[in-house]
């Protein structure tokens, strides 16, 4: 074998070798950080390196950190930056990439869980009306952290959002925490995973206490919960794998039956993955929906509102189910769905 063909060959093993210790880190779950009560700043000292900072804390500990000033001159913090529209994007949904990668956090960003618990309105249509995160239990008063370091786009009242927060971070995503009851940082600051950007409360459109949390990329909002495992309050991976039906405001997370697997899954697969899932789920719903129906054989002397009080409904809804209108007569031994 040549020289050079046996270095291609060399370089081409280690770029495999990167590539799958890159994917092996990329896919290790985040634990969030946990802070001490009453621990604040106390100085910051630089490194060698001018976008990174050493952190030290009152309690004697410190940490490494990126320089937000130098992290905040990117691009990302300028293009479609507006401070009063919550979505400022003009890409359509369907202008996303169908599949693409982003690092969440590194060695040098944290994460923390806006709250570990389990979520009481789940991503999807709700009552008719597209519900784009989910709500977490959060009572009134209570402290809200930042999940990741960013930088503060939107810090308003909005709204059916009522008190708003949106944070956007170095990689493109953004959090919005929303119902707040009060707000503690203003637009254009940044802030790191864990400062606390306002309190828990029952703002805008809410029908009690509660963090209404979204997770948008260029606007397009996706379940957070593709991110987050709320219930564990960890990180599901450093690095996001996105694909570009997670932007499907029917598409809720799907649990991988092999994490190992999923990483050389092609979009097909994954495709056909979310559909056989929504099928389980659309049959599950049919038949809940056939066991709760319920017909009646009409009988001489039986009338609309008779059948109406007897299986405590409407003559509407009979009407409704049967196609029929209330001035229609009814035929002995007609089978009319009352429920």
């Amino acid at each position: 074998m040549a020289l050079g063909t046996l270095a291609l060959s060399v370089m081409a093993q280690e770029n495999r070798e990167a590539d799958s210790l890159r994917h092996h880190f990329g896919r290790q779950q985040v634990a969030p950080v946990s802070r001490q009560p009453g621990t604040q700043y106390a100085d910051t000292l630089d490194t060698g390196n001018p976008g990174v900072k050493v952190v030290l804390y009152n309690n004697g500990t410190y940490r490494y950190v990126k320089d937000p000033s130098v992290v905040a001159a990117d691009s990302v913090f300028t293009e479609c930056w507006d401070t009063s529209n919550v979505n400022p994007y003009r890409e359509a949904p369907d202008a996303i990439p169908d599949r693409f990668s982003l690092w969440v956090v590194d060695t040098l960003d944290s994460y923390v869980c806006p709250n570990q618990t389990r979520p009481r309105s789940l991503f999807g249509y709700r009552h008719g009306r597209r519900h784009q995160g989910i709500d977490l239990p959060y009572p009134t008063g209570t402290p809200v952290p930042a999940a990741f370091d960013g930088k503060v786009r939107i810090s308003d009242y909005i709204g059916g959002y009522g008190n708003l927060v949106v944070i956007r971070h170095a990689n493109g995503l953004e959090t919005f925490y929303a119902h707040l009851s009060r707000r503690d940082v203003n637009s254009g600051d940044w802030v790191s995973a864990g400062d606390i950007i306002g309190l828990g409360g029952s703002t805008g459109r809410s029908t009690g206490p509660h963090l209404h949390f979204e997770t948008r990329y260029k606007g397009a909002a996706f379940d957070p919960s593709w991110l987050i495992d709320f219930e564990t309050g960890t990180l599901r991976h450093r690095l996001f794998k996105i694909r570009g039906w997670y932007f499907n405001p029917n598409q809720r997370y799907v649990q991988n039956v092999d994490d190992e697997d999923e990483i050389f899954r092609t979009d097909e697969e994954d495709r056909l993955l979310a559909e056989e899932q929504a099928k389980k789920e659309a049959a599950a719903r049919a038949a809940a929906e056939a066991a709760a129906m319920k017909y009646h054989k009409v009988r001489s002397g039986d009338t609309l509102s008779g059948l109406a009080r007897k299986y405590h409904t409407s003559v509407r809804e009979i009407c409704r189910l049967n196609g029929i209108k209330e001035t229609s007569i009814l035929r002995i031994g007609q089978r009319l769905r009352v429920r």
